[in-house]
C-alpha cells in the first residue's frame, strides 16, 4: 500500500453540539447560530418586502457542510474557528480533528475565498 501525504490536503472536521440548559434564553442560543451561519433578515415596509443577508462566520470561511452540526474547513482557518468556539465554550461542546482530504475538487473549494 502506498501512502501519499500532501500538504495542500490538510483540513479540519469540526463537530459541535449545544448544551441547551446552559443558554440563558432562546435568544442567546439563536445568537450563537446566527454568528456561525448568518441569517436572512426580512423587513416589511408597506406592501414591499426587503430581504437582507446578514453574514455569519461560515459565510466568510470556505467550508463543506457534512451535517447540521459538522463541517470541514481548511487547516489555515482552524485558528479562527477555535477562537469562535472558545467564546461559546461554556454553552457549546466542540471537537476538531485534522483530516486528510483527498478529493482535490473539494479541497479546492476549501481554499477559495469569497469576496
Amino acid at each position: 500500500m502506498k501512502i501519499e501525504v500532501r500538504k495542500e490536503g490538510n483540513a479540519v472536521i469540526i463537530t459541535f453540539d449545544t448544551r441547551p440548559k446552559r443558554f440563558k434564553s432562546d435568544y442567546e442560543r439563536n445568537k450563537f447560530f446566527r454568528e456561525l451561519h448568518g441569517w436572512n433578515q426580512i423587513v416589511p415596509k408597506g406592501e414591499k418586502r426587503y430581504e437582507y443577508r446578514r453574514k455569519g462566520l461560515l459565510d466568510e470561511i470556505p467550508h463543506i457542510k457534512v451535517a447540521d452540526s459538522a463541517f470541514i474547513v481548511a487547516l489555515e482557518h482552524m485558528k479562527r474557528m477555535e477562537k469562535f468556539f472558545d467564546e461559546w465554550h461554556d454553552k457549546v461542546h466542540c471537537e476538531m480533528m485534522k483530516i486528510m482530504l483527498q478529493d482535490q475538487e473539494r479541497m479546492k473549494k476549501l481554499m477559495e475565498q469569497e469576496d
